[in-house]
């Protein structure tokens, strides 16, 4: 297995993204690759500081780098050199298996979706979030950003996406999939989530539990998948988040709390294009580059996206 890793991206990179190849490195099996893309002497000096032998790792030269702050299309367009666009190059020529950036978010969906491409079939890609639970896996919430429009037929196929990731990557037999809505009966909510209902209810593509409302999701929810549109998404990630934070900034320790920390998930895959792609946060920590690199060994490992190409052949 070969991962790529976009070492320049990121609000702290190069040295943040290098020193979490490092750890990845020490954990990972002999048998996993990790390709570092971006600024070879650049890469090769934080080696040196931190003595380990750069030939423990690929590196590929880039001498361009997408920022945090450059227009994704423009940007991308424009740096043919950047290790972000050169990742999704090595991506596309099947020369890596996955690749791994904290870097540029709409720079990385731009990439995904004009180098290796959304599955046939999709009608649009997304990510998600991991949303903890009293016990056992996390429940997967998708769209938290890609879509914040989405129409019946987009969120009834987040049902099919999630399900395959459950089943996949969290072992779960037969997910349980709910829409994320203002009730659980079924009349409730505004008129694409109805419509979405009456697509959902009696399909036998996945297992449709009903309607979920937002004080379901933490703890204790009753469903794998939860489906909604991107910016409902997106808003209850942030929401998600800042609990966390405020906890931190009062003092509390508590074990459930802190499977809110965003270091322990790494990076979120966007699911429904032709490889394996993790985001990961532009703030990541070295431990948090760590778990991106594994978070993409565990989604390349499940064969994600070969089985959503099945599923949609």
């Amino acid at each position: 297995m070969r991962i790529g890793i976009d070492i320049m991206g990121g609000d702290f990179a190069p040295k943040t993204t290098v020193l979490g190849a490092i750890q990845a490195r020490e954990e990972l099996s002999d048998d996993v690759q990790l390709v570092l893309i971006g600024d070879e002497e650049k890469i090769k000096e934080i080696l040196r500081s931190q003595n380990v032998d750069s030939n423990k790792f690929e590196i590929v030269h880039t001498d361009e780098c997408i920022g945090m702050g450059d227009h994704p299309a423009k940007a991308f367009a424009a740096k043919p050199n950047s290790s972000l666009a050169i990742g999704f190059k090595l991506l596309y020529q099947k020369k890596i298996d996955g690749f791994a950036s904290a870097g540029n978010t709409g720079a990385m969906l731009v990439g995904a979706m004009y180098t290796i491409k959304s599955i046939p079939g999709i009608i649009r890609p997304c990510i998600s979030t991991e949303l903890p639970q009293f016990e056992g896996k996390p429940a997967l919430l998708l769209d938290v950003g890609i879509n914040p429009d989405c129409r019946p037929d987009v969120l009834y196929q987040y049902g099919s996406i999630g399900s395959v990731y459950a089943n996949s990557v969290y072992g779960v037999e037969k997910p349980k999939v709910a829409l994320l809505n203002i009730g659980s009966e079924e009349q409730k909510g505004n008129l694409i989530v109805k419509s979405t209902y009456e697509l959902m209810k009696d399909t036998k593509d996945f297992n449709f539990i009903g309607n979920v409302e937002a004080n379901d999701l933490l703890g204790d929810c009753p469903a794998d998948v939860i489906v909604c549109d991107g910016f409902t998404g997106n808003v209850v990630l942030k929401e998600a988040e800042s609990i966390y934070k405020i906890l931190l900034m009062r003092g509390i320790k508590d074990e459930f709390f802190d499977k809110f920390n965003p270091e322990i998930y790494g990076g979120t895959p966007i699911l429904g294009v032709n490889s394996t792609v993790i985001i990961g946060h532009g703030a990541s920590s070295p431990r948090a580059i760590t778990t991106m690199i594994h978070k993409t060994k565990d989604v390349i490992e499940a064969k994600v996206s070969e089985k959503l190409i099945e599923l949609y052949q």
